[in-house]
């Protein structure tokens, strides 16, 4: 069972809206999504946006959800309300139902940037926040709390806290090393430490293709408490290319990755992944953003794929 698996570079979707890299010449920052850039004058704006996942276990995870902003000056600086229906589907069974709702605020100053999506489930406070600053060893901090989304979890209402940081470390226009560090604390007795690197070297800036060697490390106090995959420890080394394109306002991004990876009961396997994004100019009213991924968690019954899609739809008036 896959379980819960948190993607670090900050991928705290309901925070930012997926950190993901900013530089056109694919040099990773050490958050990860591109900003729209913000409007002139303050508007509203109302957004959609689904979610699906699913894994080799036949876990379906779907969300669908419903932004309301005011004070709307781009994703950068807003505040505003979420609405979320959620339905997990654990190993075939049937589904499970949950409402969340969050308040949601962002805004940034002359050096840094926030935001935060708070709320609760029904059952207990869920959300995440983030900071960060656009200097040359660019800093950002986040905090995300979330259900794990297996049976146990679902069933029994288990949760996760994780904390942590990230900096970029600049060599020079075309070299960029970025380190992630981060706590998990887990409902019971569970405590994840993380680590990972990055190394970006820009190949050919004017393609915006990038060569990334990303790393991953994590260790579990009390691996296997509940039905979430949990290791004692785990590592993954993964060569990716990547390449970012732009044409007419709209954005490509297509990467592409083969490396090896092993965890305290297995010996290394293949680790693979894979993850298309297109969106669209954010200055006509109507903004639009779509992507998916592909990657695998050995087991030692061999390789477990995992793969999810995203679609989100904003209109400012």
């Amino acid at each position: 069972m896959r379980g819960t698996a948190v993607s670090i570079y900050v991928s705290l979707i309901a925070l930012v809206g997926n950190s993901a890299i900013a530089q056109d010449a694919s040099v990773t920052n050490a958050s990860g999504m591109e900003s729209m850039e913000s409007g002139n004058g303050r508007q509203h704006a109302v957004g959609t946006d689904i979610f699906m996942s699913t894994d080799a276990d036949h876990t379906d995870v779907y969300r669908a959800g419903i932004n309301l902003d005011g004070n709307y000056r781009g994703n950068d600086q807003y505040w505003g309300v979420r609405f979320e229906q959620a339905w997990y589907k654990p190993l075939a069974q049937k589904a499970r139902k949950r409402e969340r709702g969050f308040l949601r605020y962002a805004d940034k100053s002359k050096d840094w940037a926030w935001n935060t999506q708070i709320g609760t489930d029904g059952h207990t406070v869920i959300g995440s926040a983030s900071i960060h600053n656009d200097a040359p060893m660019r800093q950002e901090y986040f905090v995300e709390r979330d259900i794990v989304e297996t049976p146990l979890g679902v069933d029994q209402g288990i949760y996760y806290t994780f904390v942590g940081g990230a900096v970029d470390l600049p060599v020079n226009d075309r070299n960029n090393f970025t380190l992630v560090a981060g706590i998990q604390e887990f409902t019971g007795k569970n405590v994840r430490l993380h680590a990972r690197g990055t190394y970006t070297h820009s190949i050919k800036p004017e393609w915006g293709l990038s060569f990334q060697l990303r790393s991953r490390y994590y260790h579990s106090t009390h691996p296997r408490e509940y039905d979430y995959y949990s290791p004692r420890w785990y590592v993954q080394v993964l060569p990716v290319l990547q390449m970012r394109r732009y044409s007419g306002g709209w954005r490509y991004m297509v990467a592409g990755g083969f490396g090896g990876q092993r965890d305290a009961n297995s010996d290394w396997q293949s680790s693979r992944f894979a993850a298309v994004e297109v969106s669209s100019p954010a200055n006509h009213g109507w903004f639009v953003k779509a992507g998916a991924q592909y990657s695998n968690t050995p087991l030692p019954t061999g390789i477990y794929d995992y793969g999810q899609f995203s679609l989100a739809l904003v209109k400012t008036f």
